[in-house]
């Protein structure tokens, strides 16, 4: 495997934390990232190194944990039943990669330094800890990575869904209050559904009625479907699901930073579709995208925001009211035979 060099996207990887078995690096993006691959810090020159991090991050002054964060990574299971690697979340925190697969893919031990977008800014080997500190103490913020700031690549298209048609998708939702709502993870090679509210909270309706979905269809195809190809070249084929979406404010509604295609189950997944159904009736609930700083969008009733499924992307805390959204997917055939093919991965994990 060559090695990554300045400029290079790094390759996610999922591997224990002490917090979480299936910690992702994918899910750490928006923040600087300094990977310390460190193989075992029995050996004399990994622990001088660590001695040099701990004492160089001081109280907040270069790792704050959202402007940048530090994963150490060991190889040896020993440096966790001895506790040699050092811990201040979310300063810093250890990452032990039981198989070895994680160091492997990122080359020889040392510091690597990833940007926002994760691909790779810098590396140093772990003599030059000193260095390394030096350099992260006058990053720029998260936003202007680039040198300036970068709007997500994202598109907003209003006038999609007319105000009665908002009004009667949320008339529908509340013949039933909608079901407290999940989302996908991979577990023993499956895909399974599964409920954390300290990660999600918000409630969802499956519009059933046919000629509601037809009306849907109509206006996505004559209206939405056009301006994707214009904007990306995508030519939109499928729909997938009809739902709309509840965050209430008094439930604490929101939904943290994720990706919708990291799964088999959600790998055919092309194109999130957020349509908002009352945008001015509710504060807070809008979406951001981590990568590309703290700008928030806020499509107005009837309109989409319209964003690839591979954007790190969050849906921020509801503050006052609720905030009703139709969030469909779509994608086209060759999706759909990827999603065909993955459907027998779907279910319990048993």
């Amino acid at each position: 495997m060559a090695e990554l060099l300045p400029g290079d996207p790094v390759p996610n990887w999922i591997a224990p934390s002490d917090s979480n078995p299936r910690y992702s690096l994918q899910a750490t993006g928006g923040r600087w990232i300094l990977l310390g691959v460190l193989g075992s810090a029995a050996q004399p020159e990994v622990a001088a190194a660590l001695a040099a991090f701990t004492a160089g991050v001081g109280a907040g002054a270069v790792l704050d944990g959202n402007r940048a964060a530090a994963l150490l990574i060991s190889a040896d299971p020993e440096d966790r039943a001895a506790g040699r690697i050092p811990q201040h979340v979310p300063e810093y925190r250890a990452i032990w990669d039981e198989t070895g697969q994680v160091t492997a893919s990122l080359g020889a031990p040392g510091w690597l330094l990833l940007d926002p977008t994760q691909r790779l800014f810098a590396r140093w080997p772990l003599s030059r800890t000193a260095g390394m500190l030096a350099t992260m103490a006058h990053l720029p913020p998260p936003a202007l990575h680039a040198g300036m700031a970068v709007p997500a690549p994202v598109l907003v298209v209003p006038r999609l869904f007319e105000p009665d048609l908002c009004r009667t998708l949320i008339a529908q939702y509340g013949q039933t209050g909608g079901q407290a709502s999940g989302f996908m993870r991979e577990v023993d090679g499956r895909t399974i559904g599964v409920q954390d509210p300290s990660f999600k909270v918000r409630r969802d309706h499956l519009i059933e009625d046919e000629a509601l979905q037809a009306a849907i269809r109509a206006r996505i195809s004559r209206r939405l479907i056009p301006e994707i190809a214009k904007a990306f070249q995508f030519r939109v084929t499928r729909l997938e699901r009809y739902l709309v979406a509840c965050y209430r404010a008094d439930e604490g509604g929101h939904f943290s930073a994720h990706r919708d295609n990291t799964t088999k189950g959600t790998a055919h997944r092309r194109f999130a579709v957020t349509i908002n159904l009352n945008a001015e009736e509710f504060e807070g609930g809008d979406l951001t995208f981590p990568e590309f700083g703290p700008t928030t969008y806020r499509a107005p009733t009837g309109g989409a925001v319209v964003f690839s499924c591979s954007l790190l992307h969050r849906a921020l805390p509801v503050t006052k009211g609720a905030r009703f959204a139709f969030l469909p997917f779509l994608h086209d055939e060759a999706a759909a035979k990827i999603r065909e093919e993955n459907l027998k991965f779907l279910g319990s994990a048993g």
